[in-house]
């Protein structure tokens, strides 16, 4: 979670931009991820929505985040082309697991089983 502390040295848009990043490199955000909006992100951090803007442009710029029009901002998928492609894969399955309402110990335990050939039914 982002916290903008109003009394730093460092501007609330710098404040976000860098928390975005190190939140997309620990993993809390992961790629393929939708972002809030510029105004319930602006809302939920208590910033002026052009704030919020000027950190999503800056991440867009700098290829972090990606807006795809009318369907939101959503978290880059980085490196080659087989890189994204398992990103995308990984984004689609956790959608899935999510949408089953299965604990994501039990779907890492079924990826680790299918990655080492054996029937993930039995992970």
């Amino acid at each position: 979670m982002i916290v903008i502390d109003p009394a730093a040295h460092v501007p609330p848009f710098e404040q976000l931009r860098a928390g975005l990043v190190d939140a997309v490199a620990s993993g809390e955000l992961a790629a393929g991820q939708r972002l809030p909006t510029v105004r319930k992100l602006a809302d939920d951090l208590g910033l002026a929505p052009g704030t919020v803007a000027r950190a999503y442009r800056e991440l867009e710029a700098s290829g972090v985040i990606e807006t795809r029009g009318r369907n939101g901002t959503f978290v880059s998928f980085h490196g080659d082309p087989a890189h994204q492609q398992a990103q995308r894969a990984a984004a689609a399955f956790a959608e899935q697991i999510r949408a089953l309402r299965l604990d994501s110990d039990e779907a890492l335990a079924l990826v680790a089983a299918a990655l080492r050939g054996g029937d993930p039914a039995t992970a």
